[in-house]
């Protein structure tokens, strides 16, 4: 009895011993920047479960702490835009930062097998939209060979959907949603037969299913018709006319030298109720297929009036004649090519705008897949001093985690660095972090990530991948999360 007393007056006067069981680890004393809150001071995080419990002045005790004087602690960034889904990119990504990278301009062709694929494999979160490209294709007789986001140009792009047709397409949609697709996504650029009819009958499913849409516009450049300014408008309109969310994708690549004119649309929508978003990413070069309606005769002028020789393959730095890109272009083989189509000048504009949230478009073979978000941080943060660093946060977090609450209620707990919020957690040197991925080394990871955090699970240990964890989770939509939480 003796002994019993004397062992919980101990424990009542050590709390510190109770205290080392709080927590599974804890980020001591790094600069803690949440971008909802504005919090930005010396801080500890305690971890539990995958889940912030604490921000303390205090000292915290765990299991493991990580010693984070002189480093940012921030939240995971989230990628709205990610092509690559494979381990690798997956790698790179986490070296930049990102803890969630979704497959949403285009989607998965068949979203129940994508989640299915990566569940207990992914080294960060993932997810995807359904894919109104895929569900055309497949309606048109021509579905996607495995492992393909895009059809090559053909009657399945170019042909008008009949009414029959049209049905049999949100038919499909309406199952990839029920799998678990978190919107619909549309690169109508890559469906030109798809009439404006279709369009609004796509956007007027997104509505009817409460998700957004997700949408490469029809057309860039200036050349009327077909203009990015009249491609905006379109997808504008539908959202006015259906009430469906609209995330406009790459605005920097899509509007070219007109998207600060693009930017004052979506301004003038969102001032009138409409929820309309958009994104950039920071490089000069877009990439896509060759092979795929986007080259279809009067590309040049679509893409600002450029040449077969602004176009360069990623993995040979070939610049194209007009003889190798028609032969490229006729092939069935997809193969991916850089389009220098855009200026410095544009995208030094482009990323700071208050409204552009930063998304990579990231695919091997374009530094964008690896540097992304550590360029804005080198670039627009630390040299040219256009955006302030809680700023680039919010670009990077919280306004893509607040896109992905019109679809998912667990975003709410993402994107941000807070009591009860998932411990996604990036943890940087702002004075070092830079992007290394060029257009000759498009895979070189970036530098100056010291940890990374997803679901609590430390995934970069002191700037190294550690192998073999994969606490990379599925985000679904509102069909499938209402019936996992049943």
């Amino acid at each position: 009895m003796h002994r019993l007393i004397f062992f919980l007056s101990f424990l009542a006067f050590c709390p510190t011993i109770l205290s080392a069981q709080q927590y599974d680890l804890v980020l001591e004393g790094g600069r803690v920047m949440d971008p909802e809150t504005g919090l930005d001071a010396v801080r500890s995080v305690g971890i539990r479960d995958g889940k912030i419990l604490s921000i303390s002045s205090d000292p915290l005790s765990g299991h493991r702490v990580i010693h984070a004087a002189g480093l940012v602690v921030a939240p995971g960034f989230i990628d709205l835009h990610q092509h690559g889904q494979e381990l690798e990119s997956q790698r790179v990504k986490a070296l930049d930062g990102v803890t969630t990278a979704l497959e949403l301009e285009i989607g998965a062709p068949d979203v129940a097998q994508f989640l299915k694929a990566k569940e207990g494999h992914s080294l960060i979160h993932y997810g995807t939209a359904a894919s109104h490209v895929a569900a055309r294709a497949l309606v048109f007789g021509a579905p996607l060979p495995a492992g393909e986001i895009l059809p090559k140009s053909g009657p399945a792009t170019d042909r008008p959907a009949t009414a029959e047709q049209i049905s049999r397409i949100e038919e499909r949609l309406r199952a990839e949603l029920d799998a678990g697709a978190l919107a619909i996504g549309m690169g109508i650029q890559y469906t030109p037969g798809a009439t404006r009819r279709e369009v609004i009958d796509m956007f007027r499913l997104a509505a009817e299913r409460k998700v957004p849409v997700y949408t490469h516009v029809r057309s860039s450049g200036s050349v009327e018709p077909g203009s990015s300014i009249e491609s905006v408008s379109e997808v504008i309109g539908a959202s006015a006319i259906t009430g469906a969310p609209l995330h406009i994708v790459h605005v920097n690549s899509s509007c070219l030298r007109d998207s600060l004119e693009c930017l004052s649309m979506i301004e003038g929508a969102r001032a009138r109720g409409l929820d309309v978003t958009t994104e950039a990413y920071p490089y000069i070069a877009g990439m896509t297929f060759i092979n795929s309606a986007i080259f279809n005769p009067g590309w040049q002028e679509k893409q600002g009036g450029i040449s077969y020789g602004d176009l360069v393959l990623p993995d040979t730095g070939e610049h194209l004649t007009r003889e190798r890109f028609e032969e490229l272009h006729s092939s069935s083989a997809p193969r991916t090519v850089l389009i220098f189509s855009n200026s410095q000048p544009v995208i030094d504009k482009v990323i700071p705008h208050p409204l552009v949230m930063i998304a990579s478009d990231g695919l091997p073979g374009h530094p964008r897949n690896a540097g992304t978000y550590s360029r804005v941080l080198a670039q627009y943060v630390r040299e040219k001093g256009t955006i302030t660093l809680m700023d680039a946060l919010r670009k990077m977090s919280l306004m893509p985690a607040q896109m992905l609450e019109r679809s998912t209620a667990a975003a709410s707990r993402k994107g941000r660095l807070q009591e009860g919020a998932d411990a996604d957690i990036v943890v940087f040197d702002a004075a070092t972090i830079s992007d290394r991925a060029t257009f000759q080394k498009p895979m070189e990871p970036s530098a100056g990530v010291r940890y990374l955090l997803v679901a609590g699970t430390v995934v970069v240990d002191e700037g190294r991948i550690v192998p073999d964890v994969f606490p990379g989770r599925a985000l679904l939509g509102p069909t499938k999360s209402a019936a996992v939480n049943q």
